[in-house]
């Protein structure tokens, strides 16, 4: 097929800093989890399927299966403003620090 780009797996888009690897990473409207460690300018590969560990807010349980948003380097479970991630793939009660994500789009 002439066609075909790619299966869409994973986003590249250039790094505007540091990025950690397994760092969330926003691009417009979706977000991922870097494949590596990247610095200021290089091409970054995000992620966009898979469960991962992510750093989450302290504050507010969330539940298995919930929806899941990134704010500030972390996942919440409030929409608001947030660019949505993907859904919680178990519980995270409140005063956890990391919660598991299943990545979606």
């Amino acid at each position: 097929m002439k066609n075909f780009v790619q299966h869409g797996k994973t986003i590249e888009t250039v790094a505007g800093g540091a990025i950690a690897s397994g760092a969330i990473v926003v691009v417009g409207a979706t977000a991922g989890v870097a494949a590596g460690a990247y610095a200021t300018g290089e091409t970054v590969v995000v992620n966009l399927e898979g469960v991962y560990t992510l750093p989450k807010v302290a504050s507010g349980a969330i539940a298995q299966g919930a929806k899941c948003y990134h704010t500030g380097g972390e996942i919440t479970g409030t929409a608001s403003t947030n660019v949505f991630v993907g859904y919680a793939h178990s519980a995270a009660a409140d005063g956890a620090t990391t919660i598991n994500v299943l990545l979606a789009r």
